[in-house]
């Protein structure tokens, strides 16, 4: 009896063991953002604003995955302009593949007006992106906020 007792409790102790605080858990690394060139669409340049990054675990807690949401917005605004969900980011070790991720809907441009000028234009409005991830049934947390440089990504 005493013996399925002590198991009870250790087994309660490891169920209630808390989640990892993911804000000081997980750090964004090798973050490149930019503006990728998808091509010509309907007969227009098409630039959307990417991200691409790894996640590092720091803490001594185990991470296996996490969710993330990607959100794009309009830099100095909380105006959204796309947002990303990845259901599941794997971590091998202390840290994940590189995660890109690219808006669907960006700016466009009529030829012969090339994609570097695109980024020129007076009606071009910067963004940031922002990174918030979580795990299981948690809280999503702010990770991280960079703003998309305006640089042309063609890979």
């Amino acid at each position: 009896m005493r013996r399925i007792l002590l198991l009870a409790c250790a087994l309660t102790a490891a169920a209630c063991t808390a989640a990892p605080d993911l804000k000081q858990a997980l750090q964004v690394t090798d973050l490149v953002t930019g503006w990728y060139d998808a091509g010509i669409v309907d007969g227009k340049n098409k630039l959307v604003p990417s991200a691409s990054f790894r996640l590092r675990n720091t803490s001594d807690s185990r991470i296996n995955g996490a969710a993330l949401n990607i959100v794009f917005r309009f830099a100095g605004s909380s105006e959204e302009h796309d947002s990303i969900f990845v259901q599941r980011v794997p971590f091998e070790g202390n840290e994940t593949q590189p995660v890109t991720v690219r808006s669907q809907t960006g700016y466009t441009g009529d030829p012969p007006q090339s994609r570097a000028d695109m980024l020129k234009h007076s009606d071009f409005r910067d963004m940031e992106v922002v990174i918030f991830v979580r795990q299981s049934a948690s809280q999503w947390v702010e990770l991280h906020r960079a703003p998309v440089e305006r640089q042309l990504l063609t890979r």
